[in-house]
């Protein structure tokens, strides 16, 4: 029990990185293609506080997946219309990826300073905040990406598939609720594989970049 409390706290950092690169990287880009709604509702910031859902952080330390606060972007400032709708929509996702690589990078590097260590709990400790930043970066790519109310992946098919969306996505807001138990009951089972695979994937490109074999 106190090893599961323990591992809930190391995810904190994680989680905070993950919630900032995410919300700052949208709010970035949409400020960057000349909407300034997240500038003036505070979130072109790097401040954590800016950016946490409450519930949405409660349930990522709960059960691994969760989501920030939403940006607020004015498509009508945008000069290309969807095209840019688009990439703002993807830059969250894309942050939380970029944030998982570096931080697989900086965790084997890690590793292998602390290779041969016995029994420390700073270098132990310090390691699975690192590696944490990766599972949660990586979790938050995934999930994001879902087709459910809220979540990036539902923006995108409103964006690339509109007919396809008013016919079908409206329809998912009446069963919000619904999608929203079985993704809880359900979340770890869906998410574990591609979390798994896109770890891997990273731990390989930096360990041959890094010439780290072991």
């Amino acid at each position: 029990m106190q090893s599961q409390i323990l591992m809930k706290i190391i995810t904190i950092p994680a989680i905070l990185i993950a919630f900032v690169a995410q919300g700052y990287a949208r709010a970035k880009v949409a400020d960057n293609l000349g909407d300034k709604t997240p500038k003036f509702n505070g979130r072109l910031t790097l401040n954590p506080l800016a950016h946490i859902d409450l519930i949405g952080f409660i349930m990522i330390i709960i059960a691994g997946f969760g989501w920030t606060k939403p940006v607020e972007i004015n498509p009508s400032a945008f000069k290309r219309g969807y095209k840019d709708e688009i990439k703002v929509t993807i830059a969250g996702p894309l942050a939380n990826l970029i944030v998982a690589l570096i931080g697989m990078f900086i965790f084997q590097i890690w590793g292998n300073m602390a290779y041969g260590v016995v029994s420390n709990t700073t270098y132990f400790i310090i390691g699975m905040m690192l590696n944490s930043v990766c599972t949660v970066n990586i979790s938050l790519f995934i999930f994001n990406l879902l087709p459910i109310p809220g979540l990036a992946g539902f923006d995108l098919f409103r964006e690339l598939s509109p007919k396809n969306f008013y016919k079908y996505g409206i329809k998912m807001y009446d069963y919000q609720m619904v999608i929203l138990i079985v993704i809880v009951l359900l979340g770890s089972y869906i998410l574990t594989y591609p979390v798994k695979l896109i770890y891997n994937l990273f731990s390989i490109i930096a360990r041959v970049v890094l010439g780290i074999f072991f």
